[in-house]
């Protein structure tokens, strides 16, 4: 097991506002105890070898490896037009995985946003012949495409289309590609979605290629029957809190040992910072302590 962080405080600032750079964030990164930094296609300002390069240069002498790049394909939209594009997106973002970490790492694949009008059937029909088309490129550059099961991306309307279990496992089994097709496991975002992170956890360990220990809090007034009554669509509410990692609702000790019992040696990353590098600091530590414990 591998530690990375990833700055879900600085989201917005780097990839919304363009208040900080990426090369921002790797300088801060510096006074962190990790080995890698994960990435967000949204980090960049520029698609260009050259630009992407100098991004992985800099991550090398900060003394860090790209373990993930975190990409959200929207593979659901109505219009084919649109379909297309993100295929050929996710083709090029895998590309730029294989520049900044070369080959092993990770590149994360989303099915999409979760339209009102696209049903369960014809939205899994288009993700499937989706990934399916990318894949080829995943095999030629030696990049692994991470299925995570998310919430949504900050920057989309709708929430993800395989957001709940029932439609991520499906979507999971009905992909046959073992060595280059896997599953970036989230188990805060099981919760968000209202289901068990290890029963999930449990269905997919075989599967799982890297993970975000991310970890959340509810907020006074709320219970877990609220979010597993849910439809999945809470969100980032108020009611469910960023927090440091192994101090909100997962169980971590649970997680890392199912984990190390399946034998995984991939990327484990914190999501997290919400109030600060200090936290983000703690949750590192946190994972330190873990892998002492289980690894």
């Amino acid at each position: 097991m591998k530690i990375s962080a990833f700055p879900k405080c600085y989201l917005d600032d780097i990839a919304g506002d363009r208040a900080m750079s990426v090369f921002d964030w790797i300088e801060m990164a510096k006074s962190l105890p990790a080995e890698g930094l994960e990435m967000y296609e949204g980090f960049f300002t520029s698609l260009d070898d050259s630009y992407i390069l100098e991004v992985r240069d800099a991550i090398a002498a900060a003394g860090f490896a790209m373990p993930m790049l975190c990409c959200s394909p929207n593979f659901t939209h109505p219009e084919a037009d649109e379909r297309k594009r993100a295929v050929e997106h996710e083709a090029k973002m895998i590309r730029v995985t294989k520049l900044l970490g070369g080959e092993g790492a990770v590149c994360r694949v989303l099915s999409g946003q979760r339209y009102p009008d696209v049903s369960r059937e014809q939205g899994l029909e288009w993700v499937i012949e989706c990934i399916e088309q990318v894949l080829p490129v995943a095999r030629e550059q030696g990049i692994v495409l991470g299925l995570e099961n998310h919430y949504k991306d900050g920057f989309w309307r709708y929430p993800e289309f395989a957001q709940k279990m029932d439609v991520f496992l499906e979507l999971l089994d009905a992909i046959s590609e073992r060595e280059y097709f896997g599953v970036q496991y989230d188990p805060s975002n099981a919760i968000v979605a209202g289901d068990d992170p290890l029963e999930l956890l449990q269905a997919v360990k075989r599967r799982v290629v890297s993970m975000h220990a991310s970890d959340r809090f509810l907020t006074e007034g709320y219970t877990l029957d609220d979010l597993r009554d849910s439809d999945g669509t809470i969100g980032y509410s108020p009611a469910l809190q960023h927090g440091v990692t192994g101090q909100g609702l997962n169980d971590f000790d649970k997680i890392f040992e199912t984990l190390s019992e399946v034998g995984f040696a991939g990327w484990v990353s914190i999501e997290d910072g919400m109030n600060g590098m200090g936290e983000m600091r703690e949750s590192l530590e946190f994972l330190h302590l873990m892998r002492d414990r289980y690894f």
